[in-house]
């Protein structure tokens, strides 16, 4: 459900013409990676956590494909609609079903071990987004809404190393 809500919700936020920083946010990459991280962490096994990562994934893109297809955004969900919208761009489906699982057991090793490159991965999503997408010319320029997501991405990072070094403080 959390899956399904997150998709329509982030669809729903780009459908607003009235409102940039909406869509900013729903263009947001790196919110879906920390789904599924979020999900994995709450799994006791390597491979609960990846299948929770690919199920909260899958649900999203549902979710944002029925919000897509709904009468709010002023269409009709038809199995032609649907089917056309998983054709209309498979790198963003075959990336969610990637990683998805991967991010998944991140959030499990994060939990388990507190892994760094688990923290690192998911924080420098976060925080590194909208740099590359500044790098590759993607981006337009600076907003609040990224200069907020840089900001977000380090307060995970700091507070990734303060929950590493009490974890290995307390193992020792």
């Amino acid at each position: 459900m959390v899956g399904l809500g997150f998709g329509g919700a982030d669809q729903y936020l780009g459908s607003l013409p009235a409102e940039h920083w909406a869509t900013s946010v729903s263009l947001l990459s790196a919110p879906w990676l920390v789904l599924p991280f979020l999900f994995g962490y709450t799994q006791t096994t390597v491979r609960r956590s990846a299948w929770i990562g690919l199920l909260v994934t899958v649900a999203a893109l549902v979710g944002y494909a029925v919000m897509t297809l709904s009468p709010i955004e002023g269409a009709r969900l038809t199995l032609t609609g649907f089917v056309g919208f998983v054709r209309s761009d498979p790198r963003v489906i075959f990336g969610g079903l990637v990683s998805g699982p991967l991010y998944g057991w991140l959030g499990h090793r994060w939990r388990t071990r507190r892994a760094w490159a688990s923290a690192a991965l998911v924080a420098g999503a976060v925080c590194f987004e909208p740099l590359a997408e500044r790098a590759f010319g993607q981006l337009p320029s600076p907003s609040a809404v990224w200069q907020t997501e840089i900001g977000i991405g380090l307060m995970m990072g700091f507070i990734f190393v303060a929950m590493g070094v009490s974890y290995r403080r307390r193992s020792a």
